[in-house]
C-alpha cells in the first residue's frame, strides 16, 4: 500500500474557497499526509484528547461552508468535531452522545474560559502534584488507596497514587472540568500497556517487552506525573489556541440517546456515525470512567464492537441508525440537508433514506489512505447527503 498515490486531480485544500455555489464533486478530497499533515487535522482543541473514530474536521468544515446552516446537529457528537468547527464559523450547533465522557469533552472543547484564570488553575494544581510527589512529601501519597480493582490492574502503584492526588485535589479549583480531562489524558499514556497498543490495550503489559514503536525493549511506566505535566501544558495551548478563533454561536451538547433525545430545531445535519462492531466507545476511555466515576451506558452505544458483525447485529445496527434519523427529521427544516460521512462497506446505508423520509441527492466517496501505526491501511468513506422527501 503507497501512502503517497498519484491521483488525477491535486488533492482539495483551500477551504476558505467554499462557498454555496460550490460543486462538492469537483473537490478532490482524498487528501495524502503531504496534502493535510496530521498537525492541521488535529489543530487546536481537536487533540486535546485522543479519541478513537473522530473524522476529519477540514470534512466538517468544507460542508459547513457548503450549506451555510443555521443550526447544524451531529446526533454522535463524539470528540466535538462538527461543534468545533461550526462555531468557528460562526454557526450554532447542537450536539448528542450517549457516552457521559464524550459530552465532557466536548463541553472542555468549547466552553469559553478566562483565560488567566485557567492557566493559574492549571498550573497550580501541577505544582501541587509535583511537590508531594517529591521523596519528602510521600506520605500524603501513599495513604491514597483504592479498591478498584480495574485501577489496580493497569496502573502501576505510584502512577495511581499520582493520578488519585491530583483528582482530590480537583474540587477546589472554577475549572474542574478541564482538569478533569488532562487527568484522564495523563491516566491514558500511563497505564500498564506497551507504547504501540495505547489505543487496544487487552491485556496490562507489567514487564519489559520489545516495542515496535522505538525498535527497543522499553518498560511499562510507573508514574503519571511526567504526564500530567506534559498534557497541563498542551491543554493550556491548545485551549489558548481556540480562543483566537472562538465565536459567540450558541452550543448545545445533549447527553442522552439520540434515537428518542428531543433535538430543537435544525436545518442541517453533518455526522460520522459509528461503525458495525468496530469500537466500544466506552470502553476505549474505561479508565476515564472508572477515575471519574462516570456513568456507564455501554448497553445504549450502535453497533458497539461487543456485539460483532453478525448478520443480526448488522441488521439491529441500521435499524437503530434508522431511528436516529428518524427522530432527527422532526426536527429538520423542509429545505435541511443531512451530511453522513461513513465508511459503508457492508452497503448498510444503501436503501435507508426512502425508508425514513429522506431522498439521497447525492454520494461522494474518498479515499483515506492515510492510516497509521499498527493499523496503518486503506479504505473509501461514502459521504451521503440525504434531503427531506
Amino acid at each position: 500500500m503507497s501512502y503517497n498515490p498519484v491521483y488525477e486531480s491535486s488533492p482539495f485544500t483551500d477551504f476558505a474557497l467554499v462557498n454555496p455555489s460550490t460543486a462538492l464533486a469537483t473537490l478532490n478530497l482524498n487528501w495524502r499526509e503531504q496534502d493535510l499533515p496530521e498537525h492541521l487535522r488535529t489543530k487546536h482543541v481537536h487533540r486535546l484528547h485522543p479519541y478513537l473514530g473522530k473524522f476529519v474536521p477540514q470534512l466538517a468544515e468544507i460542508f459547513l461552508r457548503k450549506y451555510r446552516p443555521k443550526v447544524v446537529c451531529d446526533p454522535f457528537g463524539g470528540s466535538g468535531t462538527t461543534l468545533v468547527e461550526a462555531n468557528a464559523l460562526r454557526i450554532d450547533s447542537v450536539a448528542c452522545d450517549i457516552s457521559a465522557f464524550n459530552c465532557l469533552l466536548m463541553k472542555v472543547k468549547t466552553d469559553r474560559y478566562n483565560l488567566e484564570i485557567l492557566e493559574r488553575e492549571i498550573l497550580d494544581i501541577l505544582e501541587q502534584v509535583q511537590l508531594n510527589a517529591s521523596p519528602l512529601f510521600r506520605k500524603q501519597l501513599d495513604d491514597l488507596n483504592t479498591d478498584n480493582e480495574y485501577l489496580k490492574q493497569w496502573f502501576a502503584p505510584q502512577a495511581l497514587r499520582e493520578l488519585f492526588y491530583y483528582r482530590s485535589l480537583i474540587p477546589a479549583y472554577s475549572y474542574q472540568d478541564v482538569l478533569k480531562i488532562i487527568l484522564s489524558r495523563s491516566a491514558r499514556s500511563s497505564r500498564l500497556t506497551t507504547h504501540f497498543d495505547l489505543d487496544f490495550p487487552k491485556t496490562p503489559q507489567t514487564t519489559p517487552y520489545q516495542c515496535y514503536k522505538h525498535s527497543r525493549v522499553c518498560r511499562p511506566t510507573d508514574d503519571a506525573l511526567q504526564f500530567l505535566s506534559r498534557y497541563s501544558l498542551d491543554t493550556l495551548r491548545r485551549i489558548k489556541e481556540f480562543a483566537q478563533l472562538r465565536t459567540n454561536a450558541n452550543i448545545t451538547i445533549l447527553h442522552g440517546n439520540a434515537r428518542e433525545v428531543a433535538f430543537p430545531k435544525i436545518d442541517a445535519v453533518i455526522t460520522s456515525p459509528p461503525y458495525v462492531g468496530l469500537i466500544d466507545y466506552h470502553e476505549q476511555h474505561r479508565y476515564a470512567y472508572e477515575l471519574l466515576g462516570l456513568p456507564l451506558k455501554s448497553d445504549q452505544e450502535i453497533g458497539a464492537a461487543a456485539n460483532g458483525s453478525s448478520k443480526q447485529a448488522k441488521a439491529n445496527y441500521i435499524q437503530q441508525i434508522g431511528e436516529v434519523f428518524a427522530n432527527l427529521r422532526k426536527q429538520l427544516s423542509k429545505d435541511g440537508v443531512v451530511v453522513i460521512i461513513v465508511h459503508d462497506k457492508n452497503e448498510l446505508y444503501r436503501d435507508l433514506a426512502p425508508q425514513i423520509g429522506y431522498r439521497v441527492e447525492e454520494k461522494l466517496e474518498r479515499h483515506v489512505n492515510r492510516r497509521t501505526g499498527r493499523r496503518a491501511g486503506d479504505f473509501f468513506e461514502e459521504i451521503l447527503i440525504w434531503r427531506p422527501k
